[in-house]
């Protein structure tokens, strides 16, 4: 344990002291937080530019008009008379959508004729496009019930029976978790976590090869040639600071931007760990495997960098080819994700999160070994050709 614990000691050294540990672990990641919470700071998308095109020009379609303006979503900022317009507008950056009222449609509607209304949204902005028509299409449907109601009212019918007749199934939704949609509740989370991710393991693939390239690894030999002393003691060193990293986001970044959630901090933490070690025992393994820095450092790059896409967390992983699937199902972020969703966002107990847990733990029981083999292949290497 001694043994250990100065290995430990000499690590933190090392974090503080060399630039590769200390602005990897220490300088970016709290720039980088800090960052993703200013970039989603107004949380909603809400009144996104629209135009109107009216050809109607009627009561109904001024009614119209003027719901969908009261909407949240919606602004209009545009008045136009043609479909190259709103095409122009679009191209320019100065909409997102448009909504069409043709001629005679309210004639139409009084003669129980149907009458389309042509919705305009921008598909290469996926996010506004699909809130633009959620908000329209509510406004659009409530309105046509309104006509009608109000016709039938006018025919002698009582309000209730009506609103009976004309409605008779009513839809009631209720959205959990996030029923705001709180953009920064939604990605700040889960653009802070992989970016954890990232750093832990890009860091980790220098804590053995190191000390080969700074000539640092006799010093090391000093204390200890076990390979499993070495690979414990680093291990713990580094987890220490991705403890130190779990205190600025659960503690300070979270409370700034109003995410925290203090019931969920014991199970974030420990999910987090699990996280952390996955990471760590990821990139020790191919530090032990590989001296080449530049080729471990790339092959972590490649590694980390696809996880917030292939994790699930933008796109359901079930869609995806089963080869995605499987680059998904090696990452360690996309099993923590799992579960700190569980654990963070729904708040649920820890029992939840077993499978999540579980294959953490996998991870960490096939990683720490295999640095252990492959770094005491090292040691007895070097020690031979040292003694030769």
């Amino acid at each position: 344990m001694k043994t250990i614990s100065q290995i430990m000691i000499r690590e933190w050294k090392r974090i503080f002291s060399i630039p590769n540990f200390y602005v990897i672990l220490l300088v970016i990641p709290p720039i980088i937080f800090l960052f993703y919470g200013f970039i989603y700071q107004k949380q909603f998308a809400k009144e996104l530019p629209m135009a109107v095109w009216d050809e109607d020009q009627s009561q109904v379609s001024r009614m119209l008009t003027d719901m969908m303006e009261h909407n949240e979503f919606i602004q209009f900022t545009q008045t136009v008379h043609s479909n190259a317009e709103i095409e122009k507008l679009m191209q320019e950056g100065k909409i997102f959508g448009a909504v069409h009222f043709p001629k005679n449609m309210e004639s139409d509607v009084k003669k129980n004729h149907q009458s389309n209304i042509t919705l305009y949204t921008n598909g290469a902005y996926l996010v506004p496009a699909k809130m633009i028509y959620k908000g329209a299409a509510e406004v659009i449907i409530k309105g046509g019930l309104a006509v009608v109601l109000q016709k039938a009212e006018k025919q002698g019918m009582s309000a209730e029976k009506a609103n009976t007749l004309i409605q008779p199934i009513k839809l009631n939704t209720t959205t959990l978790y996030n029923p705001d949609f709180n953009y920064q509740m939604y990605l700040t989370p889960g653009l802070i976590t992989v970016g954890l991710q990232m750093a832990l393991v890009v860091a980790s693939v220098l804590i053995l090869n190191l000390e080969f390239r700074r000539n640092t690894i006799d010093e090391l030999f000093k204390i200890s040639t076990s390979s499993s002393q070495i690979v414990v003691g680093k291990m713990l060193a580094h987890l220490c600071i991705s403890w130190i990293l779990f205190v600025l986001v659960a503690y300070v970044v979270f409370p700034v931007y109003e995410l925290g959630k203090p019931k969920t901090d014991f199970n974030f933490f420990l999910i987090y760990t699990l996280m952390s070690l996955a990471c760590i025992g990821i990139g020790m393994m191919l530090s032990a495997i590989s001296n080449n820095l530049l080729f471990v450092t790339d092959v972590a790059l490649f590694f980390t960098s696809p996880a917030f896409v292939f994790s699930g967390f933008t796109f359901p992983r079930w869609a995806m080819p089963w080869y995605d699937r499987f680059y998904a199902d090696i990452m360690p972020y996309t099993h923590f994700l799992d579960g700190f969703i569980k654990l963070y966002f729904m708040e649920l107990p820890l029992s939840y999160a077993t499978p999540e847990i579980f294959k953490l733990l996998v991870f960490i029981g096939i990683t720490f070994p295999l640095s252990i083999v492959f770094f005491q292949k090292k040691v007895n290497q070097y020690l031979k050709e040292n003694r030769v």
